[in-house]
């Protein structure tokens, strides 16, 4: 201040300026009081200064009412309403620490901490100017959670300021975070801070520092041993170029004049408030610039401070509603040895930033920041290199891993009904167990995959799941590993791991052989045997129609006909038989038919065999509401949240809900018909199957619920390396291999056929395009032999009928009749004349002497002369027509 007051009185022509400094020793009271002194003995124009908002507080309440400005270097953290209006006076040349929350939050959400411990020190008169509940709302747009809160006392009030320090510290051992966040401490509250968290190895390999600009504005005043205890420390600093002529004049001022009056101190650079300090003159200077009369309102001096707008040492000045207008530029800065080194920027709107362009280039478009100049390698995660409190590169876990002095203890549920899952017996000492199951050798694997070493102590515990749960939920103990489900309302209070297993509830229920006296036809179903009854008798048609002209097998009275042709198409599916046949057309559609019927017997052969000889099962009861309308008992797992599902969602009375505590016990408790059903979960149910595969089944829908996993404490960073590892377990075969070695069936189970391969009745669709070649070579062969009939039929008609006009006044019904009777019986009668039936086409006369049924070679020969003779004879017949 004092240089900024030499240098603009000397460009100042009618105005002076005087500087008067009163100590407030940080106490808001004595701040108070030292305002009204200046305003009421040195009759101050303005007052300036007030790091802190617990002390620019009362000061503007006192301009506000003497009506002198207050130019304040601090602003409250949330931004209060109306505070214009209640300090008219009051120009605050700071903004709310929203921004810098972000950053900070920002900050942790790119190395994935999930819980921090936040550090302040306590107001005078209490509180923490709103920091904190900036830095929680901050934190919950991450995901991110602050564990514990420590609420240092102020320095003022200590005596012994070290002791203090080392029983509040002490609080923080039990704590699982590592990760620290200090919001706001005196220079001499940091100094004990820093120095005692190193002594007591705070400030080890995983660990994390992070201090608002307030702290770090320290470093430059900080000698380099007091910032050595500092190293690996991030800060968040106010950023201001360097690179200005002003800036540059002001240094070397500064510089001379810190030197004089602190010639034992190395470290002379100006911090934010030297440049804020410099600025506020020049508010003032500016604001009194102008004014003739010297003797202005103090109304008219405040609306000109307000209505400033330059660019300062400390970056813009121009303010709105009281406080400056733009959020400032950022700077994330390293403790490194005895000195600290500047990293990534962080500008508002935009996020990290690895450089600046050009400075004061204005621009409003995307990849610049007004007055600052282009964003170069935005990113929205910090990737600035950092050198950490244990000197290493290596990111911090942010949290405390178990040691040997301090084990993760992990409650193993000791009362399992399933002990292929966990199981705990004594061990071969007293007071020793011995851990094994499933989830036990799971637990190993991902031991194994994990990048650190986990020192961890198994505790049997003998309750509920739910009780399990609520042990890690109030810290009793860190994690639960075990056979535990996922659920809705535990997820309120724990954290589980990715699941390792499926789970839902399935109803186990006792099974009886499968009998039925109509077992036969169980083979095909029903709309098969109708489709191959019907195709039977299409055919059987077909073969008489093509062949009763011809054949005299298939000639004589109907019901002969009907018979003969029933039979041999029937007969064709299981022997041969001695009926010839004549007719090419025939021979074509029995050729497919036998093909069709081929394939059918042996369909039938094989599913009925099938059937026959691997057992099936079918449940005594098949649905949940049979059981409740029939009152009868069913049977769970006490220990586990199926009872209360039974009770609450799927409504069973309480009175026949049994609870079995053994999966040896649900046999018995079947056989004595003591329960109709057991309710287990899914994984569960596989185990007890795999046993029981030929006495028990399961039965009606599966309700689905969240899978196995294992427990941790709300926001434990172990549960998501935990879920990682189960899925890398799960991606190379681990979790599948450790699954068939625990729940590999029973030797009487492991050849036994499951639901999914039991035989089913065979249905249309296997043979649907074996039925419509059949059925479409029968049709054909019919549409030829008719087209065949025909035109011999009219070429008859033309040939022999030729000036019968008798015959063109026929009627067309009269005509059908003749041609339908031509087709049936192969003859031609018309009224007054006798015509000789035409000789059978040689369609039919051929017959060719292998198309016999018989495989013997004598009847072969038999059959010859027997069709020869009657074929000679039949063609001799001659037609008599009667007039």
């Amino acid at each position: 201040m004092e240089i900024a007051v030499q240098s603009f009185n000397n460009k100042l022509n009618n105005h002076g300026l005087s500087l008067y400094v009163q100590s407030h020793g940080k106490d808001p009271m004595l701040a108070a009081a030292a305002a009204e002194k200046l305003i009421k003995e040195n009759n101050v124009t303005v007052i300036i200064g007030l790091e802190t908002w617990e002390l620019a507080a009362p000061v503007a309440e006192i301009g506000t009412r003497a009506r002198v400005p207050v130019l304040s270097f601090t602003a409250p953290s949330i931004t209060l309403p109306l505070s214009a209006l209640r300090w008219p006076f009051l120009a605050q040349m700071a903004n709310n620490d929203s921004e810098q929350m972000t950053c900070i939050a920002a900050i942790i959400r790119s190395y994935g901490w999930k819980k921090v411990i936040a550090i302040y020190e306590d107001e005078t008169y209490g509180g923490d100017s709103g920091k904190l509940a900036v830095l929680i709302e901050a934190l919950q747009d991450i995901g991110s959670e602050i564990e514990h809160t420590l609420v240092l006392p102020p320095i003022s009030s200590l005596s012994n300021t070290k002791e203090v320090m080392q029983e509040e510290l002490m609080k923080l051992l039990s704590l699982e975070s590592r990760v620290f966040v200090v919001l706001k401490a005196s220079s001499v509250m940091t100094i004990h801070l820093f120095e005692e968290a190193k002594n007591m190895g705070f400030m080890g390999r995983d660990s994390a520092w992070l201090i608002t600009d307030k702290i770090t504005t320290y470093l430059d005043s900080f000698n380099t041993s007091i910032i050595s205890s500092m190293a690996g420390v991030l800060g968040i600093k106010t950023y201001y170029t360097e690179n200005s002529s002003e800036y540059e004049s002001f240094y070397g001022q500064f510089k001379q004049v810190f030197r004089k009056k602190y010639e034992d101190e190395d470290n002379f650079e100006p911090g934010i408030y030297a440049l804020k300090a410099y600025d506020a003159i020049q508010i003032i200077t500016e604001a009194m610039e102008g004014m003739i009369n010297t003797n202005i309102s103090s109304k008219q001096l405040s609306e000109k401070i307000l209505s400033s707008n330059f660019t300062g040492l400390s970056g813009e000045i121009q303010f709105e509603r009281g406080m400056l207008s733009q959020n400032p530029t950022l700077r994330i800065v390293n403790v490194v040895g005895k000195k600290y080194k500047e990293l990534d920027f962080w500008l508002p709107s935009f996020g990290f930033s690895r450089s600046l362009g050009n400075e004061e280039t204005e621009h409003d478009g995307i990849g610049f920041s007004k007055n600052i100049g282009y964003v170069g390698n935005k990113s929205a995660d910090f990737t600035g290199t950092v050198i950490w409190p244990d000197g290493s590169k290596l990111v911090p876990k942010g949290w405390a891993i178990p040691t040997n002095t301090k084990p993760m203890i992990i409650g193993v549920p000791a009362r399992t009904a399933f002990e292929k899952f966990v199981k705990v017996d004594d061990g071969k000492h007293p007071g020793q167990k011995k851990y094994d199951g499933f989830c036990i050798e799971l637990f190993y694997e991902v031991l194994t995959v994990l990048d650190y070493d986990l020192i961890y102590q198994f505790d049997p515990h003998n309750g509920t799941y739910d009780e399990l749960v609520h042990k890690v939920y109030n810290k009793t103990y860190d994690a639960a590993v075990g056979d535990i489900t996922i659920l809705a309302n535990r997820t309120n209070l724990v954290e589980f791991t990715q699941p390792y297993a499926a789970t839902g509830l399935s109803m186990i229920v006792p099974v009886k052989p499968e009998s039925s006296e109509w077992m036969f036809l169980k083979p095909f179903t029903a709309k098969m045997w109708l489709v191959t009854g019907s195709l039977l008798i299409y055919t059987m048609f077909i073969v008489w129609f093509l062949e009763h002209q011809s054949n005299p097998n298939f000639r004589g009275p109907w019901n002969n006909q009907i018979g003969t042709a029933l039979w041999f198409t029937f007969s064709s599916i299981f022997f041969a038989h001695r009926e010839k046949i004549y007719s090419n057309l025939t021979r074509v559609v029995v050729v497919v038919w036998l093909f069709v019927a081929l394939i059918l017997t042996s369909s039938y052969t094989a599913s009925l065999t099938s059937m026959l000889t691997v057992q099936r099962l079918e449940p005594n009861v098949t649905d949940i509401e049979s059981l409740k309308r029939s009152n009868v008992k069913i049977g769970c797992d006490g220990d586990s949240f199926v009872r209360t599902y039974l009770e609450d969602v799927l409504k069973f009375e309480s009175y026949n809900i049994e609870n079995v505590s053994s999966e040896y016990n649900y046999e018995g408790e079947f056989k004595s018909n003591h329960i109709a059903a057991a309710f287990l979960e899914l994984p569960y149910g596989k185990v007890f199957l795999n046993r029981y595969c030929k006495k028990f089944t399961t039965t009606a829908p599966t309700y689905i619920f969240g899978g196995l996993g294992f427990v941790f404490q709300k926001g434990s960073p172990i549960a998501r390396d935990f879920s990682r590892a189960i899925l890398k377990l799960s991606e190379d075969g681990t979790l599948m291999s450790l699954e068939q070695k625990w729940f590999a069936p029973s030797p009487e189970c492991s050849a036994n056929v499951t639901e999914e391969s039991k035989t089913n009745s065979l249905s249309i669709n296997s043979f649907l395009g074996l039925f419509l070649i059949s059925g479409a070579t029968s049709t054909v062969c019919l549409l030829l032999f008719l087209a065949y009939s025909l035109k011999r039929y009219w070429h008859h008609e033309l040939e022999n009928n030729a000036g019968n006009l008798s015959l063109v006044d026929e009627g067309v019904l009269i005509k059908a009749m003749r041609v339908a009777k031509y087709i049936y019986n192969g003859k031609v009668c018309v009224q007054g004349e006798v015509s000789a039936a035409p000789r059978v086409p040689d369609i039919y006369e051929w017959s060719s002497p292998t198309w016999d049924y018989d495989r013997s070679s004598s009847h072969i020969s038999m059959e010859n002369l027997e069709v020869k003779s009657q074929a000679e004879t039949e063609i001799g017949i001659q037609l008599q027509v009667h007039n």
